[in-house]
């Protein structure tokens, strides 16, 4: 990276596609204390076991995300696992809470970014994949992995 280029913090749940089938995404915003903004942009933000859950007030809450305590932070400096409020259209908290009360179905953070100066999550309502969905997966890209090295090969005259 040169002098004055920044990257954008973004962290991503790599394990959502192995372990959930993905039937839908949405936004939504995040709230966060000031030394949890400050320690994301530094790239301290894990959300690899983070779930989300609907409590009986209708509040949309992050659990397990893990924000590193900011490292120029005083005694005020943020507990790094403590339940964060998102935020939401009342519309999409029911299509939530809907997905949330059918069986097998689960609400995932896939992606932690920010956006024009804002912290925001994408939640993606997901079914657990079983075993041998996992394994389909894993041959399947295994496969296309295959033809796509035999492709490359032939390109460069090696067959």
């Amino acid at each position: 990276m040169r002098r004055g280029e920044f990257s954008t913090p973004e962290v991503f749940n790599r394990k959502l596609s192995f372990r959930y089938a993905v039937l839908e995404k949405l936004e939504a915003g995040i709230v966060l204390q000031g030394t949890e903004v400050k320690s994301f942009r530094a790239g301290q933000a894990q959300i690899a076991e983070a779930h989300v859950r609907l409590n009986r007030a209708g509040e949309v809450i992050l659990i397990n995300a893990h924000i590193n305590a900011y490292s120029h932070g005083t005694d005020a400096n943020h507990d790094p696992t403590r339940p964060r409020k998102l935020l939401l259209h009342r519309k999409e908290i029911v299509r939530l809470r809907a997905a949330q009360e059918r069986e097998g179905m689960a609400l995932i953070p896939a992606r932690l970014y920010l956006d024009h100066g804002l912290v925001k999550v994408t939640v993606a309502i997901c079914r657990g994949k079983k075993l041998q969905d996992k394994r389909q997966d894993l041959r399947r890209a295994t496969e296309l992995r295959e033809a796509q090295r035999e492709l490359s090969d032939r390109r460069r005259g090696k067959m």
